[in-house]
């Protein structure tokens, strides 16, 4: 048996670097992808999770985008649901969780973005591939 923490490095793992794969090193989306995992769990704490995923949706950008689809499929356990959908209307409880597992996934989003993408956090919050 696996814990939640094994569970959620393997999947996240497996995302990373299947968008790895797509993207090459130094490539925009790449740097996108792998910065917004990086400055997502301080978003979450500071804003609040639906405030976050509604910031990063705003933006717009490509690789903000798809790290909000994997980070959904994980949280969500793949049932395909709307994650930003479902961080605005659910119930106190469901939020709370919602946001725990969102902020251990991300734990290794940003781990992964760093081993596998090779994206760096600077001190000044900046990406350096």
């Amino acid at each position: 048996m696996k814990t939640l923490d094994q569970i959620l490095a393997e999947a996240a793992y497996h995302k990373v670097a299947a968008f790895g794969d797509e993207h090459k090193k130094g490539t925009t989306e790449r740097k996108q992808y792998g910065s917004m995992a990086h400055k997502l769990p301080i978003l979450v704490r500071t804003a609040g999770l639906a405030e976050a995923i509604s910031f990063v949706e705003s933006r717009g950008k490509d690789g903000h985008k798809v790290l909000l689809k994997d980070l959904g499929e994980i949280v969500l356990e793949g049932n395909g649901g709307n994650f930003a959908e479902e961080s605005r209307s659910a119930e106190m409880q469901k939020y709370m969780y919602l946001t725990r597992r969102t902020l251990l996934a991300l734990k290794w989003f940003k781990r992964f973005a760093e081993s596998v993408l090779e994206v760096k956090a600077t001190e000044e919050g900046e990406i350096h591939d």
